[in-house]
């Protein structure tokens, strides 16, 4: 049997894909600027509707929409004609999402969704279609074919939806000026809310645990004090004023350059220009400081005060990276 060419196969299923997403690009008319409108207007939610393929894509919509500012919820056609329509008020948008805009399940619900919402959107694959002709705002997303070589799985079309979803979405979050604290507040677990709401000071090391010496303390005793406290630098501290730090990797320059740690005083070595954050600052722009400037540890500051360090490895362990 003929080997099958998978990788060529997925590539062409992608290039159809993608060039249907560029397509529709083009199809977007004034009708999305009235979706838009009307649900930035609205006091009440933003219903998704769909069946079959479309409804998870329906759903993935909603959970998008819901996680960057606005509120939404997907309800199944079918569960709304058997008492979930009880969920939707004169106040709510629904957005009906149906390829072909023939599907019996919404089509049979349409005169109830007219009686308990405000306004009904479409996004269909014709405006000719029942339901697009049904929908006060109709958008039309026309897709040249699907992916699929039989061109009966929905593929194209359903990426282009999910594309549409993302895109309405993106555009209410940029009307609305959705920031990054909003944004933490709807996702509070997982690593993702963790880059969002974790604080420099949050991590960071402080009072007892901050390894520092003074500028005549000798390079073999500053040594002990890096050691002691594990963080592979100490702070060189001259009247509660912060005059350098020595690192890790100002202990092997002193090596390769021969340097006496028992008589070399450290502020003969110690790096003067170091980096810097804010202990206001997100532990994410910590760890992105770090990583640009290829080091391990940062001086948190208090405006011009010291009050901690903060390390990869701090880092790290809270999963922030």
């Amino acid at each position: 049997m003929k080997k099958f060419n998978y990788i060529s196969s997925a590539k062409r299923t992608l290039k159809i894909e993608s060039d249907s997403i560029r397509a529709i690009a083009n199809q977007l008319d004034s009708s999305f600027t009235k979706l838009c409108d009307a649900v930035m207007n609205t006091k009440g939610k933003f219903v998704i509707m769909g069946v079959g393929k479309s409804g998870h894509i329906a759903q993935k919509v909603s959970a998008t929409l819901s996680s960057t500012g606005t509120t939404s919820i997907f309800i199944h056609p079918t569960e709304a004609a058997h008492g979930d329509i009880g969920m939707i008020d004169k106040k709510d948008i629904i957005l009906l999402i149906s390829n072909s805009g023939e599907t019996d399940e919404i089509i049979n619900i349409i005169p109830s969704l007219k009686r308990h919402a405000k306004k009904i959107a479409s996004l269909t694959g014709s405006n000719k279609s029942t339901i697009a002709k049904s929908a006060d705002i109709k958008i039309e997303l026309k897709s040249k074919k699907e992916a699929c070589p039989l061109d009966l799985a929905p593929t194209s079309s359903t990426t282009n939806a999910l594309a549409f979803g993302d895109a309405l979405a993106i555009a209410l979050l940029e009307a609305k000026g959705f920031t990054k604290n909003d944004f933490a507040s709807s996702h509070p677990a997982g690593k993702l809310g963790k880059k969002l709401i974790t604080k420099v000071s949050d991590l960071m090391h402080k009072g007892g645990s901050v390894p520092k010496v003074k500028p005549d303390t000798v390079l073999d005793d500053a040594l002990l004090e890096i050691t002691k406290k594990n963080l592979g630098i100490t702070l060189v501290i001259n009247k509660k004023k912060i005059v350098g730090i020595f690192t890790d990797g100002d202990l092997r320059r002193c090596i390769n350059n021969k340097v006496d740690i028992q008589r070399t005083k450290i502020k003969e070595v110690m790096t003067k220009n170091f980096k810097t954050i804010s202990f206001n600052s997100l532990a994410v722009d910590a760890a992105e400081m770090m990583e640009q400037n290829k080091i391990f540890t940062l001086v948190v500051m208090n405006k011009k005060e010291y009050v901690g360090i903060i390390s990869m490895h701090d880092l790290i362990e809270a999963r922030i990276l």
